[in-house]
């Protein structure tokens, strides 16, 4: 389809009058081009019409006669050929007005000054080109305006690559924080992670996990969510697992952590509304028992030769929402051969093929249990391996990606 005609479809369609410049300059390849003519002379707008013509392109020109009609027009040009002899604009000001208000359209200069050094401030001002009109041919100025599109498209397409390296540069950063590598010296103990972030975007999330052994033989395994995904969630996840760490590292009573970290929440989130919901499982030096703590967090699956089950503990509300600032332990027993499954919401929260039900816990169990084989389960083979067979059956079930963040944390014992 024409771009011109592709653009009257798209305001047609919409209602919207004017279309984004991204989708006009994709067009450069198109039979016919949509060519904005700033021109008061109707004698020179009759000559560039007429070179156009000769050249035996696909244009389509909209003329205008003033700076102030031309910025009303300029959102639906390919390229935009301007006089800077106009009666509401003198020099590169119109120029400049033009490309402030729409820093991505292909501009040319088309002038009856023939000076050398204002063609070198046209471009420096961000013309793509300076012509003098009697200089012009039609092939020559057809030429001028594909370039002058195809520089523009290049320069977005630059722009866009630096912003997306940006982003990636400060996602991994963030990541790190979110993800540490776990302080372990018990070599009977392993952990196995993975991480997905959630949407089509694949922006990062407030998802972390963290696992510390202390000196007196306790391990504490930690995942939890910042509601919300984005970067200043991603960045409050860093400062709560980083101040968890921190607290546990230094000696701080379990029971207390959690009132430390709610209190970095208050101080450090930028919306009154924020909070994270946190798991802590501690695990007693004799790795047979442990106590558990539940902030608003999925409880973590404990898996055995003799079965698979959810651990539980008593339901307290999350950091940023728990007025009472208390988050009780309950003990647990975990076994002589064990392995525990801790996740974030995302990995149960998926649809399963297309229809209204979640897969929810029971339906994380049965995946499970069909990765692990017929009983009795070997605790040791919940690793790298089976982590990534979940999120694949999950995104499978699901039809495609999910919308929220996945975190998983393995922590096994043998």
């Amino acid at each position: 389809m024409p771009q011109y005609y592709a653009v009257s479809a798209v305001r047609k369609a919409t209602g919207v009058r004017q279309v984004p410049q991204e989708l006009v300059l994709m067009s450069a390849d198109a039979e016919q081009i949509r060519i904005l003519l700033v021109e008061d002379d109707d004698g020179d707008a009759l000559l560039v019409e007429e070179l156009l013509h000769e050249a035996g392109v696909g244009v389509e020109v909209q003329r205008a006669r003033l700076l102030a009609d031309a910025r009303k027009l300029i959102r639906d040009a390919a390229c935009v050929l301007l006089d800077l002899g106009l009666p509401d604009s003198q020099g590169l000001d119109g120029l400049r007005q033009l490309l402030r208000q729409e820093p991505d359209v292909a501009v040319v200069v088309l002038t009856g000054l023939a000076d050398e050094y204002l063609g070198e401030e046209a471009v420096r001002a961000g013309a793509q080109d300076y012509l003098v009109k009697g200089d012009v041919t039609g092939k020559l100025l057809h030429r001028v305006i594909r370039y002058a599109m195809e520089r523009r498209r290049w320069d977005e397409a630059q722009r866009q690559l630096a912003v997306a390296q940006a982003g990636a540069q400060e996602n991994a950063r963030l990541e790190r924080g979110l993800l540490p590598s776990p302080v372990l010296t018990d070599p009977r103990l392993s952990v196995a992670t993975r991480y997905r972030a959630g949407g089509r975007q694949r922006l990062l999330g407030g998802d972390f996990y963290d696992v510390v052994q202390t000196p007196d033989g306790w391990v504490h395994a930690l995942i939890g969510d910042v509601c919300g995904r984005g970067p200043s969630e991603a960045a409050l996840g860093v400062c709560l697992r980083v101040a968890w760490r921190a607290l546990v590292l230094s000696g701080q009573p379990p029971a207390q952590v959690l009132s430390a970290v709610q209190l970095v929440l208050k101080h450090e989130q930028q919306d009154e509304a924020m909070f994270a919901t946190v798991c802590v499982l501690s695990v007693a030096p004799d790795r047979v028992s442990g106590i558990l703590r539940l902030a608003g967090h999925p409880a973590p699956l404990l898996v055995t030769p003799d079965g698979i089950t959810e651990l539980s503990a008593p339901a307290c509300p999350p950091p940023g929402l728990n007025e009472s600032g208390s988050w009780p332990g309950h003990e647990v027993v975990l076994g002589d051969r064990w392995s525990l499954l801790f996740y974030t919401d995302g990995l149960i929260e998926g649809r399963i093929a297309r229809g209204p039900f979640r897969l929810g816990t029971e339906g994380l169990m049965g995946l499970m249990r069909d990765a692990l084989g017929a009983p009795p389960f070997d605790p040791g083979t919940v690793g790298e391996g089976l982590l990534n067979r979940l999120i694949d059956q999950v995104r499978n079930l699901n039809s495609g990606d999910l919308n929220d963040d996945i975190a998983i944390l393995a922590l096994s014992y043998s």
